[in-house]
C-alpha cells in the first residue's frame, strides 16, 4: 500500500502534467528536508542559527551588493518557508486557486504566472527597501522566503480572469474572487507598515504581475508564448490508403479538428471570460471535460 501511495504521489507531482501539483510537491519536499535536518541540529544544543543560514543562502536579499553573488535566490526563495503555517496556507491557496486557474488556462501559462510572480515579488521587495528611508537601517539584513508572491500572482490572475467566480469560505459563505483578491491586497498594503513589510511588498509584486498578465492576455498577447515549444517538422511518406487506413486517418483528422475547437474556446475564455461563450461552445467544453 505504501508503494502504491508513493507511486500515486510521484505520478501526480512529476508525471500528471498538472503544474499546481508540481509546485505543491516541490515545496513540500523542500519543507520536509529542511525540517528534518533541523531536528538533530536543534537537539544538539550547539547554538547553530539554522533559520539564519537558510535565509542567508536561500532567501532573496534586499541589499543590492548581495544580489550578484546570491542571484540564484530569485528562484530558491520561492521554495522555503518560515514555519509550518506559512507553508500550509500557501499550499492550500495554491491548490484551490490552481484548480480554478487551470480550468480556464493552460499549464504553460500557470508556470509563467507562478515563476514570474515570484520574480516580481522579489524585485518589488528589494526596490521598496532601497527606496523608502524607513528601511535604511534594516536593509543589509533583510531577506524574504516563501512562495506567497508566486501564489498571490496565481490568485490575482484567476480573480482578474473570472472575477465573479465564487468560492465558499468558512464563516463567510460564497465570496467572489474579485472581492477575495481585493481584500488580500488591502491587507498587504496595510502590512507594509508591519514587521513583515518585506513579505507584504513581495505579495503586492506578485499581485501586480498576475493582474497585468491577464489584462495583456485579454488584449491578445500571451507573455508565456516566449517559452512555447515550436513544433518539430516531420517527413511523412505517402502510401496507398487502405480501408482501415482511411478510417484511422478520418479519426485522427476528427480528433485534430476537435482539439482545435477546444483550444479556440479556451482562448476565447482567456480573452473575454466564460460568460461570453455561446451555449454551443459551453456544451462542447462540457463534453470535452468528460473524456
Amino acid at each position: 500500500m505504501n508503494n502504491n501511495l508513493i507511486k500515486d504521489l510521484k505520478f501526480k507531482v512529476f508525471q500528471s502534467g498538472d503544474p499546481s501539483y508540481l509546485y505543491i510537491g516541490l515545496n513540500t519536499l523542500v519543507f520536509l528536508v529542511v525540517s528534518l535536518i533541523n531536528v538533530p541540529l536543534f537537539l544538539s544544543g550547539n547554538g547553530v542559527n539554522y533559520d539564519g543560514i537558510i535565509r542567508e543562502y536561500f532567501g532573496f536579499p534586499a541589499y543590492l551588493d548581495k544580489i550578484p553573488v546570491r542571484f540564484y535566490t530569485l528562484l530558491t526563495y520561492q521554495f522555503f518557508h518560515d514555519g509550518f503555517f506559512h507553508f500550509l496556507f500557501n499550499m492550500l491557496w495554491l491548490f484551490w486557486m490552481g484548480r480554478i486557474f487551470l480550468d480556464f488556462l493552460k499549464p504553460r501559462q500557470f508556470h509563467f504566472v507562478y515563476l514570474t510572480g515570484g520574480f516580481a515579488g522579489a524585485l518589488l521587495f528589494a526596490g521598496a527597501f532601497n527606496i523608502f528611508p524607513v528601511f535604511a537601517n534594516s536593509i543589509s539584513e533583510a531577506t524574504i522566503i516563501g512562495s506567497s508572491a508566486a501564489v498571490m500572482a496565481v490568485v490575482v490572475a484567476a480573480a482578474t480572469l473570472v472575477p465573479d467566480y465564487s468560492m465558499r469560505l468558512l464563516l463567510f459563505g460564497d465570496v467572489k474572487l474579485k472581492y477575495l483578491a481585493i481584500a488580500y491586497i488591502l491587507l498587504d498594503l496595510i502590512g507594509t507598515t508591519s514587521i513583515n513589510a518585506g513579505g507584504s511588498f513581495s505579495h503586492i509584486g506578485g499581485a501586480i504581475l498576475g493582474f497585468f498578465y491577464i489584462k495583456v492576455l485579454q488584449g491578445g498577447t500571451d507573455w508565456s508564448n516566449l517559452f512555447k515549444r515550436k513544433p518539430k517538422l516531420r517527413v511523412v511518406k505517402n502510401e496507398p490508403a487502405k480501408s482501415s487506413g482511411r478510417a484511422a486517418s478520418s479519426i485522427k483528422k476528427k480528433e485534430l479538428v476537435d482539439q482545435k475547437e477546444i483550444d479556440a474556446i479556451l482562448d476565447k475564455i482567456s480573452k473575454s471570460g466564460y460568460d461570453q461563450l455561446s451555449r454551443e461552445e459551453k456544451e462542447t467544453l462540457f463534453k470535452a471535460s468528460k473524456h
